[in-house]
């Protein structure tokens, strides 16, 4: 999708169109999409369906979790006694390595190709009651240390052109298991989501020589009105375009294209934004948060990629309070997806929690 930017920098918004009150759409500056804000609609009563408040985990060690140190997978393969990290191939893998590449396409109408890729689980931690937001500083970094083993090890083989990297947390988000783990899926073609961030990212790269998330975050961080929370080197805020109630994207301040190019101290604060990220998330509404959440990095696909830069996205869909949530449904499935509360309401909530976890606090 062709896109049309105005450009100029410090532009006033249009005398008559107030993004608080008015509705208006906003442009995705990475994928090209436009997303309907209708700020005027949080007046409305609520009367839909609720969601069972998800409590946090008690025990330390489930017998019956096919995840945990020791246990037995669903797949009927015995883990190893992990004391970190424990990374596996999917048992259920939704990719297979030797799948084949063959094209079918039958009068340009019916098109299909094979497409092969590895899926692997990452257990976090071995205890069974924890979570990112409950990991702790030294353990979320041997967890960034495997992310980027993982991402250098797949990306390396000529077969995978693409490492993603991602979480799904919470029982709304379809995480089947509470243990705590995450998910990689390497692709040998780019996915849809990576396409257009790429042609977005490449387009600006080449008319500006700096990265289309430099910019950004740059205006960003002089309005600071989105910003949710920041440290020396990463940034996390509620992006201008966010489509999710308390969607965040936390952004690199230095344009590095995946973690294995970040410096040791890049790594410990990249840990340390996403600690204070989801801790403001559980505070929210004194919760274990569910969201999905994934990084987007350099493609690995032997081509050089200056274009890119390092951002992770949280999609969380909690509206309202702990039992309220996001659904996409009539309009936005068939016509433009659209959100109530705006990104500036959500990152000013989020920054008015607290940056400790509710379950520390004394008393």
């Amino acid at each position: 999708m062709d896109v049309t930017v105005t450009e100029g920098r410090g532009a006033s918004m249009p005398e008559g169109l107030d993004l608080k009150e008015h509705p208006h759409r906003r442009l995705n500056l990475l994928t090209g999409e436009w997303v309907l804000v209708s700020p005027h609609r949080t007046k409305r009563p609520w009367q839909g369906q609720v969601e069972k408040v998800v409590q946090p985990v008690a025990e330390s060690y489930d017998p019956q979790c096919y995840l945990c140190p020791g246990n037995m997978r669903a797949g009927g393969l015995q883990n190893p006694d992990y004391t970190s990290t424990f990374v596996f191939d999917n048992d259920f893998a939704a990719l297979l390595p030797q799948s084949s590449t063959a094209r079918v396409n039958e009068e340009n109408l019916l098109v299909a190709e094979g497409e092969s890729g590895v899926c692997r689980v990452i257990c976090f931690s071995p205890r069974h009651d924890l979570t990112l937001a409950r990991l702790g500083q030294p353990a979320l970094e041997a967890v960034i240390d495997m992310w980027c083993e993982q991402y250098l090890e797949l990306g390396s083989r000529p077969d995978i052109g693409y490492v993603q990297i991602f979480e799904n947390r919470g029982v709304m988000m379809g995480a089947s298991n509470p243990h705590p783990h995450g998910q990689i899926w390497a692709t040998r073609s780019l996915p849809n989501e990576i396409l257009k961030e790429q042609a977005a990212q490449a387009a600006w790269w080449a008319r500006r020589q700096e990265t289309l998330l430099t910019a950004y975050l740059r205006v960003e961080l002089e309005r600071a009105e989105r910003i949710v929370c920041a440290n020396q080197h990463f940034v996390s805020l509620a992006p201008f375009w966010a489509l999710w109630p308390f969607e965040t994207m936390v952004v690199s301040r230095r344009a590095v294209g995946s973690m294995p190019d970040m410096t040791a101290e890049e790594r410990s604060a990249l840990a340390a934004i996403l600690l204070e990220t989801v801790t403001r998330y559980d505070n929210l509404f004194e919760v274990s948060f569910p969201y999905s959440m994934g990084f987007h990095q350099s493609p690995t696909d032997g081509q050089p990629h200056p274009e890119w830069h390092f951002h992770g996205h949280f999609y969380p869909p909690l509206l309202r309070s702990a039992t309220v949530r996001k659904f996409m449904v009539g309009y936005e499935m068939l016509g433009t997806p659209q959100r109530d509360i705006t990104p500036e309401l959500a990152a000013a909530r989020l920054r008015e929690v607290s940056a400790t976890h509710y379950l520390d606090r004394a008393g």
